[in-house]
């Protein structure tokens, strides 16, 4: 607690500004959004969330999902109100044990107010209670929410926690997590970090898993349903929890035949990245119609579809490049999306090298010939895409193809010294575009600004004299566009977005 001195000849001062309202004494309203031009809507101002404790009961047959959630924060300003980014049914909110009012405003806003104003710095204690129906919720046309057979999901990027818990919905905002979720019994509740606990009582069990990394809202995920789940352990000693969804049908095989195959590559990466970076790993499988992959931290959510046409090693390598590229690092705004997803398919690519299904280069030169000069596909600008190209296969592709012109363009030695110095030096933190510009020229010694903006910035495809500099599509070969590397089906079958539960 801050007690603040007050010398004697200003009590009366100090009396008089305890009768003025507090909005008047410089308290004012959290911004109803973070500030992120994308989305403007999306997060909150006014404070910072350190810590999510997630006490749940979820009952599959229904959807009805009964939550209690502790955010503990700390006030940025000082505060009349604050906003949370929520969309089910609230009975009560406290912060710091006194009840507060609320209410509910534009698409997804949860507006509080406590009792007493909230100076800035302030340590603040926020109790939500609440209950619904995820599935029955929608926000801006869609949900984040997916009903499976047996249970239900919650993975969408940017936004998804707005179906299941209050939060501070924005990447700035990174806390640690507990998630606590009563099911019923025979049934699993899969979340994020490591599992503290099971216990089961009067037909229920409840599952309780710790996140104790800082982790982005978006990339806490909830997952009930009946599943056969694995355990391992890495060569590097993380432990591996694996869950599929037992009514995968044909999809099954394919599914666990790559997912398991997660601590091997995990590994794998570490080479390139640098330490793995949390305390748990793994990934799930429910039997969702979304086409889409995720990388929920430690845990990603990979569709069925992912595997329909066999196995494939490619997304899980996609997906576990990401723990290092977006969520140890995760983006400054949303329009950084390229420091996740470029990295991420280029790393796909040096998986296909590592197999032998065709070199980072090869993969460079058919993405550079395959795109006429009149194709959309250059149109769209990896380092600043817009909010409805956000997750166009040009910030994957051309994204990837910018990382082989600055392989090319500093050497092997200084690229791949960038690729593992960059996740250590924003550890846990946010960075942007600009930042990864910087830190490039730092390790390399030379200026990359022409560079960057030829491959990222320009929405037109990089002219031959660009491309030979970069020592893309140099030969005959390569300027062919059937070169097809065999690698690339598989790249390709991992190309669905991110989209809002298609």
């Amino acid at each position: 607690m801050h007690r603040r001195l007050i010398a004697p000849g200003a009590l009366a001062t100090a009396s008089l500004m305890l009768a003025i309202p507090a909005s008047a004494a410089g308290f004012s309203p959290g911004a109803p959004g973070i500030g992120d031009p994308y989305y403007p809507a999306y997060g909150n101002g006014g404070y910072d969330v350190s810590h999510y404790d997630l006490r749940l009961k979820y009952q599959p047959a229904t959807d009805e999902l009964e939550g209690t959630a502790t955010l503990l924060a700390r006030t940025t300003q000082d505060l009349s109100r604050f906003d949370l980014d929520f969309l089910l049914d609230v009975s009560e909110v406290r912060v710091n044990g006194a009840k507060a009012s609320f209410t509910t405003s534009g698409e997804h806003e949860l507006e509080i107010t406590p009792k007493s104003p909230l100076a800035k710095g302030t340590s603040v204690t926020v109790v939500v209670r609440y209950s619904g129906v995820p599935s029955s919720k929608q926000a801006y046309g869609f949900t984040s929410w997916h009903r499976t057979p047996d249970g239900g999901v919650g993975a969408n990027e940017p936004e998804a926690a707005w179906w299941w818990f209050p939060s501070n919905d924005h990447p700035l905002d990174k806390a640690t997590y507990d998630v606590s979720v009563l099911v019923p019994d025979g049934s699993q509740a899969i979340s994020n970090g490591t599992l503290q606990s099971t216990s089961s009582r009067l037909g229920w069990t409840r599952y309780t898993w710790r996140s104790d990394k800082p982790q982005a809202t978006y990339l806490a995920t909830l997952a009930v349903g009946k599943f056969d789940i694995t355990t391992g352990t890495t060569d590097g000693g993380i432990p591996v929890v694996n869950a599929y969804s037992k009514d995968l049908g044909a999809n099954y095989g394919a599914a666990r035949a790559s997912v398991e195959r997660t601590g091997e590559i995990a590994d794998w990466l570490s080479g390139y990245f640098g330490p793995y970076p949390f305390n748990a790993l793994g990934g799930y499988v429910p039997n969702t119609t979304t086409g889409y992959a995720l990388e929920t931290q430690t845990r990603p959510f990979y569709s069925p579809r992912q595997f329909a046409n066999g196995s494939n090693t490619s997304v899980v390598v996609h997906e576990l490049a990401h723990q290092w590229y977006g969520d140890l690092v995760s983006v400054r705004g949303w329009k950084d999306i390229w420091v996740n997803e470029g990295f991420a398919r280029y790393a796909q690519w040096l998986w296909s090298e590592h197999e032998g299904e065709g070199t980072a280069q090869e993969l460079a030169d058919y993405v550079y010939a395959s795109h006429p000069a009149d194709d959309a596909f250059w149109t769209v600008k990896p380092g600043d895409p817009g909010p409805e190209n956000q997750f166009d296969i040009a910030v994957y592709d051309r994204g990837a193809l910018a990382l082989q012109a600055l392989r090319n363009e500093i050497g092997d030695e200084a690229f791949f010294a960038v690729l593992k110095g960059w996740p250590q030096k924003y550890a846990y933190g946010n960075a942007s575009v600009a930042d990864f510009q910087r830190y490039a020229e730092e390790v390399s010694g030379q200026p990359l600004a022409a560079l960057f903006d030829t491959w990222l910035f320009q929405p037109s495809k990089p002219g031959t004299p660009a491309a030979r500099d970069a020592s893309i599509a140099k030969s005959a070969q390569a300027a062919d566009a059937s070169a097809q590397p065999k690698s690339w089906k598989k790249i390709a079958a991992t190309n669905d977005v991110h989209g809002h539960g298609e």
